[in-house]
């Protein structure tokens, strides 16, 4: 039996949304318990030129749904980034997992091979499918989940390597 890229990628944002979803809420609680304004949590950063919390979010959810998009040929959905509540990252998060779930898991099948071009406001890097979803996409999409938990942890949230890694059962 052989992975596609389906199965390295769409499952594995599907979990990591669900431990990142159960983060944010140990992160209110948190807040909620210890009179922590939402927003010291919500605009924390790492340093003053990195994204905050909500971007985090924010970036993990665009890398995740532009895999859907690029190589699942599904059609782009508008995300505004205009999140700044823990109620509006839930709401990107279901958001997302949605466009993720309505994505056939065959979707991906034989594009492993096509062009996949990035581009940004001075630059633009080409890439194989298969290059893009492993050495750019889960790479990056892992960046702001870790970053996003480094944050809460950073503030004192008590979560810890297993709330990361979510429970097996």
């Amino acid at each position: 039996m052989s992975l596609s890229l389906y199965d390295v990628s769409i499952p594995v944002f599907l979990r990591a949304f669900q431990n990142l979803s159960e983060i944010l809420k140990k992160g209110e609680a948190f807040a909620d318990e210890n009179a922590v304004p939402h927003s010291e949590l919500l605009e924390a950063r790492l340093f003053p030129d990195m994204a905050p919390l909500t971007g985090q979010i924010q970036r993990a959810s665009d890398t995740a749904k532009f895999v859907a998009v690029r190589l699942g040929g599904i059609d782009n959905v508008p995300m505004e980034d205009n999140e700044t509540t823990f109620a509006d990252l839930h709401a990107r998060i279901d958001r997302t997992v949605a466009l993720l779930r309505s994505l056939p898991s065959d979707a991906m099948d034989g594009k492993e091979e096509i062009e996949v071009v990035l581009k940004s406001r001075d630059s633009s890097r080409t890439f194989t499918g298969r290059d893009y979803l492993l050495g750019f996409a889960i790479p990056n999409f892992y960046f702001h989940v870790t970053t996003a938990y480094a944050l809460l942890r950073h503030k004192g949230v008590p979560i810890g390597k297993m709330d990361y890694l979510g429970r097996t059962s």
